[in-house]
């Protein structure tokens, strides 16, 4: 059976994001017109002791009709065995396997795997041929820069990778900042055209996909397609082909702006209200119902879920109340911010008392004594 590559080109793709991008949250996406998805980071040595809550991570939606897994291992037998799982269950249908080389979790890259293991190049090697000798699919390879910000490594790992000529590798995916920077300062899309440009012309050219601080349509046109029209013209890094493509890879801007699909699609700021986006939230509650069971227990994960969204919700400034548009994503919002009405108001708001009103109104009240801290910190603001 001929591997068929996934055109991504033209494409707004979301990106795998932990607790955060689960099924229902990937369907609101392809309402507001996500191409393609990919499940939330799985680990391979929780799958192959069989553990349901991770295998429930690789369920698709028919809505998403371009779909992948993100698996993490450290070990190039896991990525083997579990790639052979996943092509003999039939029940599974998988476009391509994501693999992770970016998760900085520390609990994740103590196991070698993560960003971990950009580091390791035997075990990656390994890993990469492992599955693709048994995957009918193909597989894409995200990473960041390198460990550190100071020491950069993509634009060697790239080519290296090229120069194993293992057929199947769908895509690059890099993440323009280092392990140890997680989400804090600005991404370094000047870097990730160095590294779209560092492939040789002696062997099959792979396609680079940019990510990182993608939150409006300018962004998309400034960080990513104004890189390709330089590379076009000067071609490329020391003469190489730019091999970055013309995708829209959404992470966090996703989280913030689901609606952002639309705004890069139709080239427009969307002044989005209130009423919307509560609509979009109710949607959200049905399709959690529809997902993990309308009992108390499916309400308990459903707000859950529901309340580590708004986690990152809050932090969308409308853009009628906007000064400088577009809003950027490092940029933090005034505190006690008011908006045109209540509801607006209260969605600004970074209080977690008034996410708990908000899934009040969609789910009932919460029981005596319900807490919630959201799994995230965020660091991800400009640092003062």
């Amino acid at each position: 059976k001929e591997r068929k590559l996934i055109d991504f080109r033209n494409k707004v793709y979301i990106a795998p994001l932990t607790t955060v991008g689960n099924l229902p949250f990937r369907r609101i996406m392809k309402h507001y017109g996500a191409d393609i998805t990919c499940g939330e980071m799985a680990l391979a040595d929780q799958l192959l002791s069989g553990k349901p809550s991770e295998w429930a991570l690789l369920k698709r939606h028919p809505c998403e009709d371009v779909f992948g897994v993100q698996i993490a291992a450290g070990h190039a037998d896991q990525y083997t065995r579990i790639a052979e799982v996943l092509a003999n269950e039939e029940s599974l249908e998988i476009d391509f396997v994501d693999m992770n080389l970016g998760c900085p979790i520390d609990l994740v890259c103590e196991k070698g795997a993560g960003a971990s293991l950009m580091l390791r190049d035997k075990k990656l090697r390994g890993s990469v041929e492992g599955m693709l000798n048994v995957l009918p699919c193909p597989v894409t390879i995200k990473m960041r820069t390198g460990w550190n910000e100071k020491d950069p490594i993509a634009h060697m790992l790239v080519p290296k990778i090229q120069s194993w000529g293992i057929d199947g590798i769908g895509a690059f995916m890099i993440h323009g900042r280092s392990r140890l920077q997680r989400y804090s300062r600005l991404a370094k899309w000047d870097y990730i055209a160095k590294v779209a440009s560092s492939q040789t012309p002696d062997h099959a050219q792979i396609p680079v996909i940019g990510n990182g601080d993608i939150f409006s349509y300018t962004d998309y046109e400034e960080k990513i397609l104004s890189q390709i029209s330089k590379g076009e013209e000067g071609g490329g890094d020391g003469g190489n082909k730019n091999n970055l493509l013309p995708t829209a890879m959404l992470g966090r801007g996703a989280l913030i702006k689901p609606w952002l699909p639309t705004e890069i699609k139709e080239r427009r700021h969307w002044d989005i209200s209130a009423t919307e986006r509560l609509d979009m939230l109710k949607d959200f509650v049905r399709f959690g119902l529809e997902h993990w069971g309308s009992d108390q227990q499916g309400v308990n994960r459903t707000r859950r879920f529901l309340l580590e969204w708004l986690s990152f919700l809050h932090r969308y400034v409308p853009v009628g109340m906007l000064e400088v548009l577009p809003q950027q994503m490092n940029h933090r919002p005034p505190n006690n911010m008011c908006g045109r009405s209540d509801l607006e108001t209260m969605m600004l708001s970074k209080n977690c008392a008034d996410w708990i009103k908000i899934s009040e109104m969609l789910l009932g009240p919460v029981p005596e004594g319900f807490l919630f801290e959201p799994k995230h910190k965020a660091n991800s603001y400009t640092k003062v």
